[in-house]
């Protein structure tokens, strides 16, 4: 199975990147992650834009979101919601409507921040985007405040409850089949 990973930070050094990264050492067995790269790269959305063929980088885009079993988003909390590109690359994801790469694909978001709530209005925002768009979404959320203090100097995640939260929405996105 595979897991596209979507960070909505464009950070170098992001830790929300740095959640993504650590979800794929806490996948079920048997599925792997893909963190996609080139959320930068997606222009604004416009209707007049969204024509064949579709921008390189939003062709990319799309591609990588359809041909994943599941998606993972990682965002910061910018001004109380989601970061403007990760809306703009969701507004591509939405389109076109009756082929949205999105339609019926299974989503969890997560977000990390370093303030006392973890990004939960932003969570909470990329969730009620995903679900008017058509996507599966998870109704899990995973605010990991101070964030600073959950990653150790090399990134890697060093607190022991949000790595279990982490694998418990992991392993609703992603389920272990059962034996027949």
């Amino acid at each position: 199975m595979r897991v596209l990973g979507i960070s909505g930070s464009l950070r170098a050094n992001s830790f929300n990147t740095a959640l993504i990264r650590a979800a794929a050492d806490l996948l079920p067995s048997g599925a792997e992650l893909e963190l996609f790269e080139g959320l930068g790269e997606i222009p604004p959305y416009s209707e007049e834009a969204d024509i064949e063929p579709a921008p390189l980088a939003v062709a990319r885009f799309r591609a990588a979101v359809d041909q994943a079993d599941a998606v993972l988003i990682a965002t910061p909390e910018y001004n109380g919601s989601l970061p403007g590109q990760l809306k703009n690359a969701l507004d591509w994801g939405s389109r076109p409507r009756a082929a949205a790469a999105f339609e019926g694909k299974p989503v969890a978001v997560i977000g990390a921040s370093p303030g006392l709530f973890g990004g939960v209005w932003a969570q909470a925002d990329t969730r009620r985007i995903l679900g008017i768009m058509g996507a599966k979404v998870l109704e899990r959320e995973l605010p990991v405040a101070q964030v600073q203090d959950r990653f150790d100097a090399d990134g890697a995640l060093v607190d022991e409850e949000v790595a279990q939260a982490l694998k418990e929405i992991l392993d609703e996105l992603v389920p272990v089949p059962t034996p027949a």
